[in-house]
């Protein structure tokens, strides 16, 4: 049997018409026998999917020729076995929820550090300008306990919701370093790094592409454990390989 293709995705993007766009990316999903979960917001799209490869990216194909998806970059990771057991398209207020409408990355997003400087800067132990990095982990608590960076700062959130809270309870902690905050695929991370700056901490970056990415590009230099993923895989490896 073919192995699975599984991907995840999201961009931040205006979206006016999502109950329209629910019934098409239903019904092309359905017909390419795709299993997994996409949300639509007004901020945006967020996707995770599975299934024959051919059909994956005839699914993206598609959905990127529409020009508000033409950005829409994915990670990839491949199982045995179809970790997703249906096809939904949900309406939701936000991709991730935070709470904050004043939280808009459609209108600018915060600024970024690739895999391979950001291994680099911990290689060296500090960043180019020569400031002490600190790893901010803004995933759930449960998620934090498969793996992290070493070293990493974690608040023990039990959601998203409770990140800002969190940052004002702790912002002694990030004085004057430079804070690369990050989650599994990149969209928490960059929610927070926009909160983070607006809240007045002016040397924040997002970990491009999330814990997935990283893994992809320079593997698990500096993360002890697995990371965790929504699906029946529960988490990958540094291969990206599952570890269920």
């Amino acid at each position: 049997m073919d192995r699975v293709l599984n991907i995840s995705a999201y961009l931040f993007t205006p979206l006016d018409d999502r109950v329209a766009l629910r019934t098409v990316l239903k019904g092309d999903a359905d017909g390419r026998n795709l299993k997994g979960t996409i949300l639509l917001a007004e901020e945006g799209i967020n996707l995770f999917l599975a299934g024959n490869p051919v059909d994956v990216r005839g699914f993206l194909g598609r959905l990127r020729s529409d020009p508000r998806f033409a950005a829409l970059t994915t990670k990839e990771s491949w199982s045995d076995d179809q970790p997703f057991r249906r096809m939904l398209v949900k309406l939701k207020r936000e991709i991730i929820r935070m709470d904050h409408p004043t939280i808009q990355p459609a209108a600018g997003r915060a600024p970024s550090v690739d895999a391979r400087t950001l291994r680099r800067w911990l290689d060296d132990g500090h960043d180019d300008d020569g400031r002490e990095v600190v790893m901010l982990d803004t995933r759930n608590a449960f998620e934090v306990e498969y793996g992290t960076f070493q070293n990493a700062v974690d608040w023990g959130i039990t959601r998203f919701t409770e990140f800002p809270d969190a940052a004002t309870a702790h912002a002694a902690e990030l004085e004057g370093k430079t804070v690369v905050s990050f989650c599994t695929g990149g969209i928490r991370c960059e929610k927070a790094a926009i909160y983070l700056r607006e809240a007045g901490h002016p040397h924040v970056l997002q970990l491009d592409g999330g814990i997935l990415t990283y893994f992809e590009e320079v593997g698990g230099a500096h993360f002890d454990g697995d990371c965790f993923v929504f699906d029946e895989r529960e988490a990958l490896g540094a291969d990206l390989v599952p570890r269920a």
